[in-house]
């Protein structure tokens, strides 16, 4: 019975593609004015949720290994993704003309505010450094210092209140007094625990520093920022002032949206399809790491649904990561390799 839902669905999931013409990419205005934006995550946003983990980075530490197979990096088009920091380097590698980060937790939405105001105050990559970790910069740092000297450098610096209040108090200003967000008194107690634990914890902060299991192995900040792919190129968005300079430059011109989102809902993903086909854009990459594997079988079956209204082209992608232990195989893969509908898959593990 289950079998024939996913089928069942799979097929009207193509009848809805099929009705979809796939829009020439364009390119938006420059810059999304702050109410635009803060009205996007305010009508985008569904209810927050809860994840087990207080995932405040990534764990996936191959995660640059699906750039290279994109068929040429920069692609333009628009962005989705979920999960923290990881999206930097996807954006920075494919420069998207718009990007949402779509999560369920509240929490996720308002790291990434975070990260927008640490963008945005920072000139340069040990300034972002100094502030992300609350610690002084090191004397001999420049813009174009390598990426591992930088993470050598503030990794023997220790956690300084005095950087982590200033810090945190002028994220709070920009968001709320510069940019006009309306932040909630639990929203701003959350942007200083994000702040907090990242003074704790340095450089080698962890995806299990907070709550994770005790036995999970997971690469630190400073090792997801210095891994490199299979040919040895580190695409990561603190690699080179370049790559910080693109996200930067996006967070300036409020190019990045964090949303607040259930795959599975009827809201967000959805409000966002609506959006880009408004602005003549499809979506260029969808990264889902491996929200997949939390959704029972109802839940897939809306998942899919919600991703066949988003504008998209033959080349777009999904960008999955696939637990060594986990498959791809079954309805899944039947639905996503039609090359006239969704995104074929791009597994990284």
């Amino acid at each position: 019975m289950v079998i024939t839902r996913i089928l069942a669905a799979a097929a009207a999931v193509c009848v809805l593609l099929a009705a979809i013409t796939p829009l020439p990419a364009q390119v938006p205005a420059p810059r999304v004015n702050d109410s635009v934006f803060w009205g996007m995550i305010t009508e985008f946003s569904e209810e927050g949720g809860r994840f087990r983990y207080e995932n405040l980075l990534s764990n996936e530490s191959s995660y640059q290994k699906a750039i290279p197979a994109l068929n040429g990096p920069k692609r333009g088009g628009a962005y989705l993704g979920v999960g923290p920091e990881q999206n930097f380097t996807y954006i920075a590698a494919i420069e998207p003309k718009i990007a949402f980060i779509v999560d369920i937790r509240r929490e996720n939405m308002l790291e990434h505010l975070m990260y927008k105001a640490l963008f945005e105050m920072s000139m340069d990559r040990p300034d972002f450094m100094s502030r992300l970790f609350s610690r002084q910069r090191p004397d001999g740092m420049n813009p174009e210092s390598a990426v591992e000297d930088l993470f050598k450098s503030y990794s023997s610096e220790t956690c300084d209140r005095h950087v982590e209040d200033a810090t945190l108090h002028e994220v709070t200003d920009r968001l709320t007094v510069r940019h006009g967000f309306n932040l909630s008194d639990d929203d701003r107690g959350t942007i200083q625990h994000i702040l907090e634990t990242f003074c704790a914890a340095g450089p080698q902060i962890d995806y299990g520093f907070v709550n994770a299991p005790s036995s999970l192995t997971a690469p630190s900040y400073a090792d997801l920022m210095t891994t490199k792919d299979s040919s040895g190129r580190n695409w990561s968005y603190l690699a080179t002032a370049e790559t910080f300079n693109r996200v930067r430059n996006m967070q300036l011109n409020n190019l990045i949206v964090p949303v607040v989102g259930d795959f599975a809902g009827k809201r967000a993903i959805r409000a966002i399809g609506n959006y880009l086909r408004m602005q003549n854009l499809t979506v260029s990459v969808f990264y889902i790491s491996n929200v997949e594997q939390y959704l029972n079988d109802a839940q897939k079956i809306n998942f899919r649904l919600n991703v066949a209204q988003l504008p998209t082209r033959n080349a777009s992608r999904f960008i999955r990561f696939t637990p060594p232990e986990s498959t791809t195989t079954g309805p899944l893969q039947l639905l996503l390799i039609d090359d006239r509908s969704l995104f074929h898959l791009l597994n990284t593990n």
